[in-house]
């Protein structure tokens, strides 16, 4: 079974320097029809002008991501990060039992898009922990995030991967999936079918139930990168 979120119909929140589509319940954005999936819980669609930012505030048992699409974020936080995050590059950071960090667009001319996920955590409390690294952009699925780190992924206090797909040359792929797990897919760039009539362009998201493999296809000329999360 495949739901289909269409960009469009995203909660949106304009404060001037930061442009916002949500995809899940957030701010002053509440639909109950939206409130997550599984354990994923945001996926904030961010733009924010030249020198602006968040400013200092908290966070307690939640798993951050943030992945840049243009520009640069200045990272500071109170567990002693002072970081830049490029486009291109994931940065996890876990809040345990508390951190405050601030972000802002570390150009004074240019903007910044940048998505901000939370993964709700199957573990509370603990010292905050930070993470970045830029992955290969080669086509076809990329891990980034597991349970355990392995293989130089990047580790998460949850029963959750997160998977990077690129087509490029390649038109389809094929994504061996598990009947009893919950799958999410959140376009970044081009056009992608998800089989039967399903189209999926960028900002739109799919959950996807009770399936045992889910199949990629290419639509058009452009590149294509979207993000697959494997849930519990």
């Amino acid at each position: 079974m495949i739901t289909i979120r269409n960009a469009q119909d995203r909660g949106k929140a304009n404060f001037g320097w930061l442009n916002s589509n949500h995809t899940f319940s957030f701010g002053s954005y509440y639909d109950p029809k939206h409130m997550g999936f599984s354990h994923l819980r945001v996926i904030n669609d961010d733009t924010v002008t030249p020198g602006a930012g968040f400013e200092t505030h908290g966070h307690k048992d939640m798993e951050i991501l943030s992945l840049v699409l243009e520009g640069k974020i200045a990272h500071k936080d109170s567990a002693g990060n002072i970081k830049e995050l490029p486009a291109g590059e994931y940065q996890l950071m876990s809040a345990g039992k508390g951190i405050y960090h601030s972000e802002f667009n570390a150009s004074k001319k240019d903007m910044l898009k940048f998505l901000q996920i939370w993964i709700q955590p199957n573990q509370l409390g603990g010292e905050p922990g930070y993470q970045q690294k830029a992955f290969s952009q080669e086509q076809g699925f990329t891990t980034i995030i597991t349970p355990n780190g392995k293989d130089g992924t990047l580790h998460i206090k949850q029963d959750m991967q997160l998977i990077q797909l690129i087509l490029e040359d390649e038109l389809k792929a094929t994504w061996q999936a598990d009947n009893n797990r919950h799958y999410y897919v959140h376009v970044i760039e081009g056009e992608l079918s998800l089989g039967d009539g399903i189209t999926v362009r960028p900002g739109d998201g799919a959950k996807i139930e009770d399936v045992s493999t889910i199949q990629f296809d290419k639509i058009g000329d452009q590149r294509v990168k979207a993000l697959l999360f494997d849930l519990v």
